[in-house]
């Protein structure tokens, strides 16, 4: 009998230990492979419980202390790998779900995002908005050369943009301070005529009219200021224009 129950034993312990390559394998489980891996484990010990059991109760339990032994270590090694195994799909499952969240907020960067332009809701792409914050920091930093070349970078690569004329605006206003004021001209004559409903418009004209004044120019002066007055006579900039044309008479 006790041959018999060595045998049975034996049996016992080798089928315990037939998962522990699954579990040194545990990182390439799929997250059912690995549920189905514990399952398994914990059935396992269950029957070497059972079989512990049933042994103790044929044979002296003075024969078998040392083999209950060596069953319970082994056991307590299964539940030990268990533990592991079920951290380790746990910790799987939260890498997974923090990369689709991070994913997902990069794909959510990249789309089209809804802006208020000169009082007007439109759809900018991240990479306009990006170039238009640039260039603006550039004249707002006193770097017109720069917004220059960055102004009219962007009003040739998005002129459909709700960003072109507020691009074409600064742009005239950079020349302007740059003591261009031909270019500022003709820079500011491009908002009035492309974007006539634009509330940059009678602003575009008032610098016109300021460097034609720069210009010597009395009559282009004159003659942009009576424009302003009359198409744009409540904005701020008519407000500015009647005085200055107060003071050409």
């Amino acid at each position: 009998m006790r041959h018999s129950f060595k045998h049975l034993l034996l049996a016992a312990s080798t089928a315990a230990f037939t998962c522990l390559p699954l579990i040194a394998h545990a990182g390439l489980f799929s997250d059912d492979e690995a549920r189905k891996a514990i399952i398994e484990l914990r059935a396992k010990i269950d029957t070497l419980q059972t079989d512990t059991g049933k042994k103790a109760d044929q044979s002296s339990l003075l024969s078998l202390s040392d083999q209950n032994d060596s069953l319970r270590r082994e056991i307590a090694d299964l539940r030990g790998q268990v533990e592991v195994l079920a951290n380790e799909l746990a910790n799987t499952q939260q890498r997974q779900k923090d990369f689709y969240l991070d994913l997902d907020a990069r794909l959510r960067k990249q789309e089209p995002q809804t802006v208020t332009v000169d009082g007007k809701d439109v759809s900018v792409e991240p990479s306009e908005q990006k170039s238009y914050d640039a260039a603006l920091a550039q004249f707002k930093g006193g770097d017109y050369k720069g917004a220059i070349s960055a102004f009219s970078d962007f009003v040739k690569r998005h002129p459909e943009s709700g960003y072109a004329a507020a691009s074409q605006y600064w742009l005239g206003n950079s020349y302007y301070a740059q003591r261009d004021y031909k270019a500022a001209i003709a820079a500011q004559s491009l908002v009035v005529k492309n974007y006539p409903d634009n509330p940059k418009v009678p602003d575009a004209l008032l610098n016109m009219a300021s460097s034609y004044a720069e210009l010597k120019d009395k009559a282009a002066t004159k003659k942009t200021l009576e424009t302003l007055v009359k198409k744009y006579p409540d904005s701020t900039a008519a407000k500015t224009g009647k005085d200055r044309l107060s003071s050409l008479k």
